[in-house]
């Protein structure tokens, strides 16, 4: 176990608590997706600095199916831009179920990409080119998203192609208005298969952090789409990735979030995070039951909203470092030695959700070896909310539990009365008012002197 468990932690308490939630159903009217197992559930949160978290059924293969769409609409506003892509598909929200006729009167124009008739617009606005077909194109920027190599469900393509008759309908209807660049039964066809890509939520995941990120892929580091282009998506995803249910979706939860029939459901935390869920049960609107409670409760718990301020990114650790890297580290080659095994973590600012993971992950991460003892320095730190506080008393017990010794310099007492945290997480936890007092308390423990 480690100090970031805790945030793993979380998600399997999501888990545990959702897991048995009943209602719902598999989307049967695919029938290859309605052999899914309905007790399938997974979750996965991917954070800005590309550490991966799931519980759960997180590496289950499934199919996009519409979570596909965002990510569509991001390549195809890279290829064109936006004022080409919005000749063809609108921006607004329709109102209305994904797969309803939501046209433009007078120019019928599908309202936006995250409806079925826009997102087969949307698809087939990507062109062929002289060394790759559109929907190889396609697959490889579905990949860079998720920082793999995807393929094709060949079965479900299959089933939805045998019962996609309402798409193809929504195709023809379109063309007849002049908005579908291609033929219809190509269109669909391609709409389809990328529906039918293969995934986990570990990948989905990565791929909504990639938006979360401004286009850069935080697990491969790779640039995918402009930030421009990220900014956008997610404007859309805010306002239409729920459907008739975006509105309600954004006052609760405040997340832009995109669900789909398989029981794929993404939600993004602009410079923060991207998670994911899997679970084949669905509701009226096409979202699954268990992935839309657990969001709801992680969003409400953590204090996950858009509009909330989060800590700016790589503004909360600002130094991670033993102690004989620090200027008032001794000379003495067996103290030098010592405090080479005191590793150094120095906070700033205010710690939150996110701010906490960050300082969680660099105390794993801290020390020579990532042994030893582990100094947290919290002087510089203004505040820790009320779901940041749990967070580090949890992994600062997980260190303890692990046999590395930590102490914290916490002159304010942020992180509670010495007394409230030993009965809370049952250590006795050194207080330090000086980052060299801790470390010199820490190397003495080391020489079995403390």
């Amino acid at each position: 176990m480690s100090a970031v468990d805790a945030v793993s932690d979380s998600l399997k308490r999501m888990r545990a608590e959702f897991g048995d939630l009943e209602g719902g159903r598999p989307a049967d009217y695919i029938p290859q997706l309605g052999l899914a197992d309905p007790d399938a559930f997974g979750l996965a949160l991917v954070s800005m600095d590309g550490h991966r978290y799931s519980a759960g059924e997180a590496e289950t293969p499934f199919t996009l199916q519409s979570v596909s769409k965002p990510f569509i609409y991001a390549f195809v506003l890279s290829v064109l831009g936006l004022d080409e892509v919005s000749r063809w598909v609108g921006a607004e929200p329709s109102g209305d179920a994904f797969n309803a006729i939501s046209l433009e009167p007078g120019t019928g124009r599908p309202a936006n990409a995250m409806v079925n008739a826009g997102a087969i617009v949307t698809t087939a606005l990507i062109p062929d080119t002289p060394g790759e077909p559109a929907f190889e194109r396609i697959l490889h920027c579905l990949g860079r998203f998720a920082g793999r190599e995807l393929d094709v469900d060949e079965e479900v393509f299959t089933s939805e192609s045998m019962t996609g008759d309402r798409n193809r309908a929504l195709a023809y209807l379109i063309r007849s208005t002049g908005t579908l660049p291609v033929d219809p039964v190509l269109a669909v066809d391609r709409y389809f298969r990328q529906c039918a890509v293969r995934v986990t939520a570990l990948d989905l995941a990565t791929m909504a952090a990639t938006l979360a990120y401004g286009g850069v892929n935080p697990v491969t580091r790779e640039r995918v789409v402009s930030a421009e282009v990220a900014a956008r998506v997610l404007a859309v995803m805010a306002t239409c990735g729920m459907y008739d249910g975006s509105g309600e979706w954004l006052l609760r939860i405040g997340l832009p979030a995109k669900s789909g029939v398989s029981g794929g459901l993404i939600a993004v935390g602009p410079a923060r995070f991207g998670l994911a869920t899997y679970s084949p049960p669905l509701d009226a609107t096409g979202t699954s039951v268990r992935g839309r409670a657990a969001l709801g409760a992680l969003s409400e718990r953590y204090g996950l909203h858009l509009m909330l301020n989060p800590a700016l990114p790589g503004s909360t650790v600002s130094l991670v470092t033993t102690a004989d890297d620090l200027p008032s580290a001794p000379s003495a080659e067996h103290e030098r030695v010592l405090h080479g095994k005191v590793g150094v973590v120095v906070a700033q600012g205010a710690i939150d959700f996110t701010a906490a993971e960050r300082v969680l992950y660099a105390l794993d991460e801290s020390g020579a070896d990532r042994s030893g003892s582990v100094v947290l320095d919290l002087h510089d730190v203004t505040s820790v909310d009320a779901v940041a506080l749990p967070m580090l008393h949890t992994g600062l017990a997980r260190l303890s539990s692990d046999g590395r010794r930590a102490a914290v310099v916490d002159p304010r007492d942020l992180l509670g009365p010495p007394e409230l945290v030993r009965e809370g997480t049952g250590q006795d936890l050194p207080r330090y008012a000086t980052r060299e007092a801790a470390v010199e308390g820490c190397a003495k423990a080391l020489a079995g002197e403390g």
